[in-house]
Order: structure tokens, then C-alpha cells, then sequence
């Protein structure tokens, strides 16, 4: 059976982010779609101070709704966690899934500074600068954390080439998740894990979903940026995602991965 993927990338990267992972599902016989957001890839120009969470919620949601999508796995990487969460409250009843890869999982009226408090180090550097709401991608760090947790030479320049800056209301702006109708769409978290930089904390994943329901937890040895770094294995877990709980106890293509 075939499934709709739409993929979203997280702060700085663009749609080609995924340009690993797209393939490997469309092998299987899905639908992926990996848009750009509004300041970013083929939207670079679009950039603005005026471009902020919600602006990222209407692309996706304007996808969903424009395209006539149904039953997507709905999948958001960093701060796209935000993107989603608020996506699967406007249009619940379009979602088969949520997937969050290594990313930010907020409350209802939470920001991006409010999930990772460690951000708002980069808008007050941001702040001194001519434009204050352009907030530049993290600076490259020594091995083995890189430039989101890519190291090999041609891959950073590659991402590198792919990158461009955020703005400001991308981080201030709050998700919305008060919409009871998104309580009960099933749930996967990815966590990349092995690469923590000292010194960043991150809130556990939720072990159950609004409904009470538990959700699927699954650890990917990774750093940040999963899809350039481990394509194959990413994969194969969102594949994971779109087979139904009760498929993956039995054994099928579903089954938890060590």
C-alpha cells in the first residue's frame, strides 16, 4: 500500500536535506514530497523578517490542502517539530502520522526558545548585529559533531552550499496544539544519539501521546543531521512509522529496531 510522505526540514537546511532519503522510500512504492520552506531553498528570496513559524505552517498546510493529501506521514526534522505540531493541529483528520526527527516536541503556546532555552544565545548575538532578525546556520564544530553532525569533507561542502539564514520569528513564534482532534494521530520520535555535544540537554521524548496512547521511540546511532549521515537506516524507520503498531509487534516490517 502506498503512503504519502511530506518531509520538512529543519532551521537554515532546505528541501534538497532529504535528497538521500526521498529515493529509498520511493523504492517501495511511496509518494515522498520535500518541499523548501518559505526563506529557504527556491524560497531563499522570499526571506524576510516578516517569515516565522506560522509562515511555515501555511506552507505545509497549503501542501495538504492544495495537493487534496490524505492519510501523510507527516515528518519534521529540528525545528520542524514545531512546523508539524502545528500542521496536525489545523488538519488532524489529513495525517496517518507524525514523525520527529531529533526534534523539537512542544506544548501548546511553546516557542523553539521555550523547547531549547539554548537558542536564545543566538538571537542576543543576532541582536548586535545590522539586521537583528537574521539569525546565521551554527558554525561547523571539530569532529566528531561537525556542521550538524555531518564530518565528511564533500558532504560539508555540499550542506554547507545548502544553508542559509532563519529568521528571528521562527524561534519566538508559538506552536498551537489545542485542537483535541490531534490528540490520537499515532506518534514516532527519532532521537540521534552518540554525538550530544557537552552541555546541550534535550526533554525526553513523550512515551505517550495526547490520547494516552503510547508512542514509538527509537534511537538512531547519529549525529544531528540523520539524513545525510545515516540515509539507510533513516529509512527503514520511517517506513517503520507508517505500518501500524499492532503490524510491528507481530514481527513484521514494523518491528523495533535494537
Amino acid at each position: 500500500m502506498s503512503t504519502t510522505y511530506l518531509l520538512v526540514h529543519g532551521a537554515w537546511h532546505d528541501g534538497q536535506a532529504w535528497h538521500r532519503v526521498a529515493p529509498l522510500l520511493e523504492a517501495h512504492g511511496h509518494r515522498v514530497l520535500a518541499p523548501s520552506l518559505t526563506g529557504h531553498g527556491d524560497k531563499a528570496h522570499l526571506l524576510g523578517p516578516e517569515v516565522g513559524l506560522t509562515t511555515h505552517v501555511d506552507d505545509i498546510v497549503g501542501i495538504v490542502v492544495g495537493e487534496d493529501l490524505h492519510d501523510v506521514v507527516l515528518v519534521g526534522h529540528s525545528y520542524a517539530g514545531l512546523v508539524i505540531s502545528s500542521v496536525a493541529n489545523r488538519v488532524p483528520d489529513r495525517l496517518a502520522g507524525l514523525v520527529y526527527i531529533d526534534a523539537m516536541v512542544p506544548e501548546h503556546g511553546e516557542s523553539a526558545v521555550d523547547v531549547m532555552p539554548v537558542s536564545r544565545a543566538m538571537i542576543d548575538a543576532s541582536a548586535r548585529e545590522d539586521e537583528p532578525w537574521r539569525i546565521p546556520p551554527l558554525p561547523e564544530m571539530p569532529a566528531p559533531f561537525g556542521l550538524f553532525g555531518v564530518t565528511d569533507p564533500d558532504d560539508v561542502a555540499w550542506l554547507r552550499s545548502t544553508l542559509g539564514d532563519e529568521s528571528l520569528r521562527c524561534f519566538t513564534e508559538p506552536a498551537e496544539t489545542d485542537n483535541p482532534a490531534q490528540a490520537s494521530i499515532p506518534r514516532t520520535y527519532i532521537l540521534c544519539v552518540g554525538y550530544e555535544p557537552e552541555g546541550l540537554t534535550r526533554r525526553p521524548a513523550p512515551t505517550v501521546r495526547p490520547d494516552g496512547e503510547p508512542t514509538r521511540i527509537r534511537e538512531l546511532h547519529s549525529g544531528h543531521d540523520c539524513m545525510i549521515t545515516r540515509p539507510t537506516e533513516l529509512a527503514e524507520l520511517l517506513l517503520e512509522a507508517a505500518v501500524p503498531e499492532d503490524a510491528a509487534v507481530s514481527g513484521g516490517p514494523g518491528r523495533p529496531r535494537p
